[in-house]
């Protein structure tokens, strides 16, 4: 199976080209703005695709499944990762799915060689702006195959503020990994409650599209019409709009 994903929840634009028969061979291409530059997803990410199949030597009737990363995330870098998704499954006749950005983060501390020690559980913890996080824990099982099963979290997605989940992690009284921009941001107020946090380089606060891949091997293709964004919380934009009307 070819799959073709992509993810505009954070700044970061990332898009892979996977195929399963060739011994799970992926192709990633990414951008990374640097701190204080915009995100460049509305440039990036079909010029990115475009790359993917001509390195990968894939043409669209070769590509089996597009999955694109619901966040949670920012309201306009979703909006563009999800509408261009829709628009290539509708006009190629390709099945889509849609990935959790959270979970695919979270994956990335699952597989061999990732991390020296496997945790106990692990939260993926995206920066929300605000002085907010995006961000969802589980408790971690033997089994790498069900480790992120939606029976096994002790934290769904949410957004909450750094010190309300710092202290739901402390709950948990067991080695909890964080992961991602939220885990680098907020690293000192998670670091009090016990979480281990890699440093501020690796590789593993990065949202993968291979991640994304991997988990969309596993999902129910539908529609475009069925794949929702999953926001969290109210765009800024409406709330500069209420915080007007209510002076």
């Amino acid at each position: 199976m070819r799959i073709l994903a992509f993810d505009t929840a954070t700044r970061a634009t990332a898009a892979a080209l996977w195929d399963s028969e060739a011994a799970g061979r992926a192709i990633e291409v990414r951008d990374d703005p640097r701190p204080g530059e915009r995100p460049r997803h509305a440039a990036i990410l079909l010029r990115s695709i475009v790359e993917l199949l001509e390195r990968g030597s894939v043409s669209w009737g070769d590509v089996d499944r597009i999955a694109v990363g619901v966040g949670p995330g920012t309201f306009t870098g979703l909006r563009i990762g999800i509408a261009t998704a829709k628009a290539l499954s509708r006009s190629r006749g390709i099945p889509l799915v849609g990935v959790s950005t959270l979970e695919s983060l979270a994956l990335g501390a699952l597989l061999p060689g990732r991390v020296s020690e496997r945790p106990s559980a692990v939260a993926a913890v995206i920066d929300a702006r605000r002085r907010e996080v995006f961000a969802a824990g589980w408790r971690l099982s033997s089994d790498t195959c069900d480790a992120l099963a939606a029976e096994r979290r002790f934290l769904e997605p949410r957004a909450l503020g750094p010190a309300d989940l710092a202290q739901r992690l402390r709950a948990i009284g067991s080695r909890v990994l964080a992961l991602g921009d939220g885990a680098v941001e907020f690293r000192v107020v998670l670091e009090r409650s016990g979480a281990s946090i890699p440093d501020d380089d690796s590789e593993l606060h990065r949202v993968s599209a291979i991640n994304h891949c991997r988990l969309a091997t596993g999902l129910r293709a539908g529609a475009p019409d069925e794949i929702r964004p999953e926001y969290l919380r109210v765009p800024d934009a409406e709330i500069a709009v209420r915080a007007t009307r209510s002076t």
